[in-house]
């Protein structure tokens, strides 16, 4: 079983077949982060470390279509809940955070690299967020639907009241490897 918290503070948890390579168990998600770290030009910037997984969405089918639009450069911000986050004690996103984007249980898509992370209340949220983040109609009035809806059942699991001013950690990220993954 994996954990991970997915882009809006969910805790996730995955059930990964695991394969055999060498003497090691790895992963799908290790093999992509591997090849990902192998594939660095020398002297180009490289990953320290990996921050986790995401998966963008609430069920995997939405993960499979939001994956698509990250990799294709549509996507490049996402918010989350900030209670979210202190209350499954995961830290938020910060400039310089690596992680694989995942459309389903060990189904590595690409890598991204958070570039830039603002907190602002809901309701002050600026509309070029709803643009960048690539879903719906890209309109700040339907992004304000979606991430109310986001809110409340968030606020829900984890006991807090919804509210207006609840604290969303705003991330803009950027594709930096979407090669496939080789032998899989």
């Amino acid at each position: 079983m994996l954990r991970y918290c997915d882009s809006r503070g969910v805790i996730q948890t995955l059930r990964l077949e695991l394969l055999h390579v060498g003497e090691y168990m790895t992963t799908n998600i290790d093999r992509y982060w591997e090849q990902y770290a192998t594939s660095t030009v020398a002297g180009a910037k490289s990953p320290s470390r990996c921050a986790g997984t995401t998966a963008f969405g609430i069920t995997w089918n939405d993960a499979r279509e939001i994956a698509a639009l990250v990799r294709n450069g549509t996507k490049t911000a996402s918010g989350g809940l900030v209670w979210s986050n202190e209350a499954d004690g995961n830290p938020v996103s910060r400039p310089g955070d690596f992680r694989v984007v995942i459309a389903g249980p060990d189904e590595p898509v690409c890598i991204i690299e958070t570039t830039d992370v603002r907190v602002f209340p809901y309701d002050e949220v600026p509309a070029e967020y709803a643009w960048e983040g690539g879903e719906g109609d890209r309109t700040v009035g339907d992004w304000r639907r979606m991430y109310w809806k986001y809110i409340v059942a968030e606020c829900g699991r984890i006991g807090r009241e919804p509210t207006v001013k609840a604290p969303l950690a705003m991330e803009r990220f950027r594709v930096v490897y979407s090669e496939l993954l080789r032998g899989s």
